[in-house]
């Protein structure tokens, strides 16, 4: 039988990367590798050299074709299977270490990337490819009811460079060294790393997923008070309190922060107790109406000056009703910047791409068909005003909030004979007044 490539004979694990690239640039040392999930579309070589045709006067085809940036994109698509993918969706969003953690607690402005280690097993050897600097440009997280297939999540993303060990090798560990030759543009040796063990139990299936909205105006708040020019920010499981210039304060809660989702503290009740004792802090229910004693993790995610009301949905959220399929996507709008690659050990230099990344303006948006129920989203859009809170319950795997959204775009078009199916497009903004709220646009617990 003739020897072919095969799918079912490659594999993929990946590591963080502590800076843009640090992999490839040598400045972070090869380490644990983690199980990236259900390997749905995967390739960890789709490399554009970007020629350029030079056209001449006297010649009937263009006599100079010139190499330009080096453009590496690695096509990812997983199943929500284990745990690899709450840190692979987390970096898209941004990772921030809050209590000792990474919690996607809200959008940062910089780059987190990983390095993603690929092996394929041939006849009766190993090749393998490293990519360094695995920037998530887009991440696309999809859910299908109307089939029960598992949750998941296509990532758009570049890379800062990848390579191949030079020859395959006959052993699986000595075949994930990177650092056998001097000529390799990014050299690590990951041979010494354990291959990670598969997940147990199974992927997420939509039916594991809850979608839970709220669409009343929310008239119903509180306020923290803190000492001059203070602010607090608000996340899906936190509530953190900041000083005037911007450090945690450490009078507030347990060093400037709130775990919501302790005993201590998840009831507006337990939080208005504990803040009226932290040094310089006061709460308050505010003149708006009363604030129900339970539900803090349904309070508007976003950033909050000292004294500003920070509404809470007026009603507990509701299940999404008839929901067909469910399309989060957070698009980053990367900014590649190109320019000359440091090559290791006696590689030559390469001109990159994707030798540095900035990150663009993102954008939250949700887009859920349903069977149509009634007019309530069409209402909504046409009026214009906002969806308070829409809640992804991952149940133990975490949650995602998405706060303040609009309706760009809702359809219910009629054919005979068929069901009518609704479907409603949302992007999401934070809520707040203070510095950049937007950030809570989206909070993540996982």
């Amino acid at each position: 039988m003739t020897n072919v490539r095969q799918s079912q004979q490659v594999n993929a694990y990946f590591q963080s990367e502590d800076s843009y690239a640090s992999i490839g640039k040598e400045s972070q040392s090869p380490g644990a590798l983690s199980h990236i999930g259900l390997l749905d579309t995967f390739d960890p070589r789709m490399v554009d050299q970007q020629y350029a045709a030079v056209s001449t006067i006297g010649y009937s085809v263009a006599p100079h074709v010139l190499k330009g940036p080096t453009n590496v994109m690695v096509p990812l698509k997983i199943g929500m299977w284990g745990s690899g993918w709450k840190t692979l969706l987390g970096r898209c969003i941004g990772q921030t270490t809050i209590s000792g953690a990474l919690r996607p607690a809200h959008l940062r402005p910089d780059v987190q990337t990983v390095a993603i280690v690929a092996e394929e097993q041939l006849a009766s050897t190993f090749q393998c490819s490293l990519a360094s600097g695995v920037a998530f440009n887009k991440a696309e997280l999809e859910l299908d009811y109307t089939t029960n297939a598992p949750a998941t999540i296509n990532f758009d993303t570049t890379a800062y460079y990848v390579v191949d060990r030079e020859s395959a090798d006959s052993s699986r560990s000595t075949a994930r060294n990177f650092a056998t030759t001097n000529a390799l543009f990014i050299q690590a040796d990951y041979s010494s790393q354990t291959i990670p063990s598969e997940p147990t139990g199974d992927p997420i299936l939509p039916i594991d997923v809850g979608v839970k909205y709220a669409l009343d105006a929310s008239t119903n708040g509180v306020s923290i008070t803190g000492p001059t020019n203070s602010y607090v920010e608000v996340g899906e499981r936190f509530i953190i309190g900041y000083t005037a210039a911007g450090g945690l304060d450490s009078n507030f809660g347990t060093a400037g922060v709130y775990d919501l989702t302790l005993d201590a503290n998840n009831t507006i009740a337990k939080i208005n107790t504990l803040i009226d004792n932290d040094t310089g802090w006061t709460f308050a229910d505010d003149a708006a109406g009363t604030i129900v004693s339970g539900r803090p993790l349904d309070l508007l995610k976003g950033v909050y000056k000292s004294g500003t009301t920070i509404y809470q949905t007026d009603s507990v959220l509701a299940d999404w009703p008839f929901v067909k399929t469910v399309k989060l996507t957070i698009d980053n709008q990367h900014i590649p910047l190109a320019g000359v690659g440091d090559g290791r050990g006696t590689a030559s230099d390469i001109l990159l791409q994707n030798n540095e990344v900035a990150r663009g303006e993102s954008v939250i948006t949700l887009e859920i068909t349903s069977t149509a129920k009634d007019e309530t989203f069409y209402d909504k859009m046409v009026t214009g005003t906002s969806v308070p809170l829409v809640r992804l319950d991952f149940g133990t795997n975490g949650s995602i909030a998405l706060t303040n959204g609009r309706i760009m775009t809702r359809t219910a078009g009629y054919t005979a004979g068929t069901e009518v199916t609704e479907t409603v497009t949302i992007q999401f903004y934070g809520a707040g007044d203070y510095t950049n709220y937007s950030k809570y646009a989206i909070s993540g617990d996982f």
